[in-house]
């Protein structure tokens, strides 16, 4: 899991929108956004940890493995996920919570580079 918060918090600082909403949608179908404890790392752990059990890369009941291995579990994992977040914006702040960050995860088996398009929507 990469935590994307600062640089979202940046381009919502940028644009001085002080009460809205700030979308994130990303690009593709073998990665998700989260919501998730920014406080202890066990948890992004664990998380991982339950998706991999519940759909496991390798599994023979995927057909769909034109990328490999990882492929099909990749892409049903981000359907169990989400691919878009939409965060308010309260004086020109990500209205997060103490332990609440932004997560791109990825769900393959090595990095790729991932897209991201920030919308940001409100009054300055």
């Amino acid at each position: 899991m990469v935590d994307v918060t600062d640089r979202i918090t940046e381009i919502v600082q940028q644009t001085q929108v002080s009460i809205g909403l700030c979308n994130i949608f990303l690009h593709h179908t073998s990665a998700s956004l989260l919501i998730c404890e920014n406080a202890d790392m066990d948890v992004q752990k664990d998380l991982e940890a339950f998706m991999c059990r519940l759909t496991p890369d390798g599994d023979k009941l995927f057909v769909h493995v034109a990328e490999g291995p990882d492929d099909m579990p990749s892409h049903i994992r981000t359907v169990l996920t989400q691919s878009s977040l939409t965060i308010p914006i309260t004086a020109n702040q990500l209205a997060l919570g103490q332990w609440q960050s932004i997560y791109l995860w990825e769900h393959r088996l090595r990095p790729y580079q991932r897209k991201l398009t920030i919308t940001i929507h409100g009054k300055s």
